[in-house]
């Protein structure tokens, strides 16, 4: 189990001594000091024929239950600092959980184990990080026994991940599971092997952020059972390749499907161009035709009409509908015509003719 930044198990601390086995040490340092066991000068008194007075035991009680006292008190109170919790045993059992502020406990009966609470704890898989600086320093060599995997079609996988967590909950935390940083390694290392030995190479590649939510999901759930007293908050996917054999042939592969895309997008932007102005030009002419159709057809209803109006003026008085015709026509033919020939039918010899373009007569054979 991981202690960093938190007070020992069972009330130890770092210097070796409880604060109980420290409270004996110091009375028995007084008991020394007040009996003259421990320093010379009570030797040379004694030596001396006895005449140096005696200590009062009263008063030595006195003072070890003074220091008792402010001993007692110094250990009732305890301060939890922001972003931690307090677990409190007493007896030995759990009793209680503390927020940060200044607490009470019953001296040498309860012990607290403070818990950082807000301090984000991270587990790389596949690669450590050496060196944080301007630019921070990897190492990857020796770690690939945790990094590659199996996936469902029998090809093998390079992954690098990272997965963050924090304390949830401090009783669980402490007492459920001895070493919880081993216990996430294992179960996020059994986890992702799982996932990924059911999906085939190519889904894994395509599928980081999906596999990373599954991956999350899953380990929270597991550690949950486990009562770790752990939050996972997130699961970064950081590298996903083909192992260093197979890299060379696995990025032709990747640079054939991105010119088979390439030529894909290339030909849809000409289709998205070409077949709506096609499609643009085929309506184009469909509704000229069908102007054209309605042109024609109403021309050809208003001839009809035309001629049948003439025929019924026609029928009711001939000679003159035939006369005006006649005229009209005339009106409208002889203002385009250029030269006006006339001949007499009964003319035999030199053919005189009118020219009425020219303003002058002309004859002709």
């Amino acid at each position: 189990m991981s202690w960093d930044n938190q007070q020992p198990p069972w009330g130890q601390r770092k210097g070796g001594q409880s604060p109980e086995e420290q409270l004996a040490a110091l009375v028995q340092k007084i008991k020394n000091f007040f009996s003259g066991g421990g320093g010379q000068g009570g030797g040379d008194r004694d030596s001396g024929g006895g005449q140096g007075p005696g200590v009062n035991p009263g008063l030595i009680a006195g003072v070890i239950g003074v220091v008792l006292v402010g001993l007692l008190l110094a250990s009732s109170f305890y301060t939890i600092r922001p972003g931690e919790q307090g677990v409190v045993l007493r007896l030995g059992a759990y009793y209680a959980t503390t927020h940060p502020g200044l607490n009470f406990k019953i001296p040498l009966v309860d012990v607290v184990h403070k818990v950082d609470m807000e301090t984000v704890r991270k587990e790389q898989f596949g690669f450590r990080t050496r060196r944080v600086a301007d630019r921070t320093q990897y190492q990857k060599q020796g770690y690939t026994q945790e990094s590659l995997m199996l996936t469902s079609d029998r090809n093998v996988i390079d992954m690098e991940w990272v997965v963050q967590y924090r304390v949830d909950n401090p009783y669980h935390f402490l007492f459920r599971i001895r070493d919880i940083s081993p216990a996430v390694r294992d179960v996020s290392e059994m986890t992702l092997r799982r996932l990924v030995g059911n999906m085939d190479f190519d889904a894994v590649l395509d599928g980081r952020a999906v596999l990373a939510d599954a991956m999350a999901r899953e380990l929270q759930e597991t550690l949950n059972r486990y009562e770790s007293g752990i939050q996972v908050i997130t699961v970064q996917l950081q590298d996903v390749n083909p192992p260093e054999p197979v890299k060379p042939a696995f990025n032709e592969v990747n640079e054939a499907d991105q010119d088979m895309q390439r030529l894909i997008n290339e030909a849809e932007e000409i289709y998205n161009r070409e077949v709506p102005r096609a499609r643009g030009d085929a309506r184009r002419i469909v509704e000229e035709a069908h102007g054209y159709k309605v042109e024609r057809v109403n021309e050809a209803q208003g001839q009809t009409a035309r001629f049948t109006a003439l025929l019924e003026e026609y029928d009711r008085a001939p000679e003159v509908t035939r006369q005006r015709l006649y005229l009209e026509t005339m009106r409208e033919v002889l203002p385009k015509v250029e030269e006006v020939v006339v001949i007499d039918s009964e003319q035999k010899s030199l053919l005189p003719l009118l020219n009425l373009g020219g303003g002058g007569l002309k004859a002709g054979n």
